[in-house]
């Protein structure tokens, strides 16, 4: 009997054994079935929620307009080897030549540029300096461009793009942008074109010292206002736009900052951008027709040209000329421009009569720059009694023909002069 009930139990523990593990199966099973079972259900959208930044419908706007610049420089294949670099914002070119004695095109760096009005674009002095042949580029299409104006001393210049039938930015206003503003830069940089952009407008007014020295030889240093920005400014990106949310352009990205010239240390997010008001007063004059192009030792250099002769039978303006002693240090140094000195001016002379002094400094004749009195005597001797010839010409505050102990003393201004010639008794330039 008492083995009957054991049996029973022992049965009994089995049964609920095996009902333990079913339910225990089942469970683990339901389990991995639906690991999360208790957590919220994941539902796809068939028509995905399209978000666009504050940026998308400003640069949608202007991105078309923003068009590639390509500097090209006349090279001798003679040469092996050819390749320049160029300061921040501008594309660098190289290339290599194949011995032959050839001239060719080459491309020397790339840059951008805004079509600010109908066939005219606003770029940076920097990217179209000393081409010899000019492009503007957009997706597959390349334009031929002159340069229509420029201001060297700004960082600006216009070009004249015929057949460019690319829609114009709106100019904006720079003078009300506030720092925090939104800054939008599009440009080139190493070549991938329309790259878009964006920071703040980081301050405002940085004063930014450039020593250049003009096509005369005369060195100056400019200090401009700058709005600083920490959007991407890369090589390439020089002359391209700064725009604000509303789609205007309020700037022309020049350079940026990747180092202290005094330490080691490198920095990142800070460029420098041109205010579009400082531009306006040259596009202004390029776009309404007019040209514009901004911007020695007192004894007589050894074999110099004094009182050249040219024949009584040519018209002339009544000056007595020489030429400047380039390798002196006044102008080696750029503290004068190199050009012809004018060290006497007849009276009644066509010469007086339009303004001419006596320590004038000839530096341009027609646009032709001038270094010696033999090519200031060439380009008027091809004129007739009547002609016209226009002079700029620099006058320094200091007489030339006596010593100058304080060379950083020496101010200036470049004048433009217009003469007309005229037959005179002798036969003076």
């Amino acid at each position: 009997m008492r083995n009957n009930e054991s049996k029973k139990s022992f049965l009994g523990y089995i049964a609920i054994t095996l009902a333990l593990a079913v339910v225990i199966t089942g469970t683990t099973a339901l389990i991995k079935m639906n690991p999360t079972a208790d957590a919220e259900a994941v539902t796809v959208s068939e028509n995905a929620t399209v978000v666009s930044s504050p940026f998308t419908e400003a640069v949608q706007k202007v991105r078309g307009s923003v068009v590639g610049v390509n500097n090209y420089t006349t090279y001798s294949s003679r040469n092996s080897y050819y390749g320049y670099g160029y300061g921040y914002g501008f594309g660098n070119g190289s290339g290599s030549s194949n011995g032959d004695d050839s001239s060719r095109q080459v491309l020397q760096g790339s840059g951008s540029g805004v079509v600010i009005a109908k066939g005219y674009v606003l770029t940076n002095y920097h990217v179209v300096e000393d081409a010899t042949m000019l492009e503007v580029t957009m997706g597959d299409q390349t334009y031929s461009a002159t340069v229509a104006g420029t201001d060297e001393t700004l960082d600006l210049a216009v070009l004249k793009v015929d057949n460019l039938d690319i829609e114009p930015v709106v100019l904006g206003d720079s003078d009300v942008l506030n720092v925090g503003d939104w800054a939008i830069c599009i440009g080139n940089p190493l070549s991938f074109t329309g790259t878009t952009t964006v920071g703040v407008i980081s301050a405002l007014n940085r004063e930014i010292s450039n020593n250049t020295t003009d096509a005369y030889g005369l060195r100056t240093n400019d200090v401009n206002l700058m709005i600083q920005t920490d959007a991407a400014i890369n090589a390439g990106n020089s002359g391209g736009g700064m725009f604000n949310v509303a789609g205007e352009l309020v700037g022309v990205p020049s350079m940026k900052y990747t180092g202290s010239y005094y330490s080691s240390s490198t920095v990142e997010g800070i460029g420098m951008a041109i205010p579009i008001n400082v531009a306006k007063p040259l596009i202004e004059q390029v776009v309404s027709g007019q040209t514009v192009s901004g911007s020695a030792d007192s004894t007589e250099s050894s074999g110099s040209t004094n009182n050249a002769a040219i024949a009584a039978v040519k018209p002339r303006i009544g000056v007595t000329v020489t030429n400047i002693n380039s390798s002196s240090a006044v102008v080696a140094n750029g503290y004068l421009p190199n050009g012809v000195y004018v060290k006497e001016v007849e009276s009644g002379s066509p010469a007086e009569k339009a303004g001419l002094k006596v320590g004038d400094i000839i530096v341009d004749v027609d646009g032709t720059v001038i270094s010696s009195s033999n090519q200031m005597i060439s380009i008027l001797q091809a004129k007739n009694v009547g002609d016209t010839a226009t002079l700029k010409i620099y006058r320094a505050n200091v007489n030339l023909e006596e010593p100058i102990e304080d060379y950083t003393t020496i101010t200036g201004d470049y004048i433009d002069l217009t003469v007309e010639l005229a037959m005179l008794d002798t036969a003076q330039p």
